[in-house]
């Protein structure tokens, strides 16, 4: 494995084991992060989101959801992965009390590392599948 796949591994196990700080640290603070919000979120921005998912789609007994990598691509300074991030909505999210429903949340990524951090981030989620999946929206017919 090499340093980059390494290095967001042991984010990604920080994730896991509900270490919100570990996680961050994977970003630089001058990350620029496209996808989540209209405009690119900065560091404070990216830890004020994060935050938010860990108070509210928790999985049942944990600080944290789960998230799982599939497929890993490494191309120099680039890291892309397909992901699923699963839990239980524990709080409020995005205005919708919480429902104790479960979810998987799907997505893809990709980070540009300069040195051992991520400088900018592209991502893809599907939010409105979430939304069904915890009540906040009816399922499509």
């Amino acid at each position: 494995m090499n340093d980059i796949a390494a290095r967001v591994e042991q984010a990604r196990q920080a994730w896991n084991d509900g270490d919100l700080a570990g996680y961050l640290d994977l970003y630089d603070d001058t990350i620029r992060l496209h996808g989540y919000a209209p405009e690119a979120m900065d560091k404070s921005s990216v830890e004020g989101f994060y935050r938010a998912i860990f108070g509210a789609l928790s999985e049942r007994g944990r600080s944290s959801p789960v998230l799982t990598f599939h497929e890993i691509l490494v191309d120099g300074d680039l890291y892309c992965c397909r992901f699923t991030m699963a839990g239980v909505q524990t709080g409020e999210f995005m205005g919708h009390p919480a429902s104790g429903r479960d979810y998987a949340l799907d997505g893809i990524t990709i980070m540009r590392f300069a040195g051992d951090r991520v400088v900018e981030r592209w991502s893809t989620a599907d939010f409105l599948g979430l939304l069904t999946q915890i009540g906040a929206l009816p399922a499509p017919a």
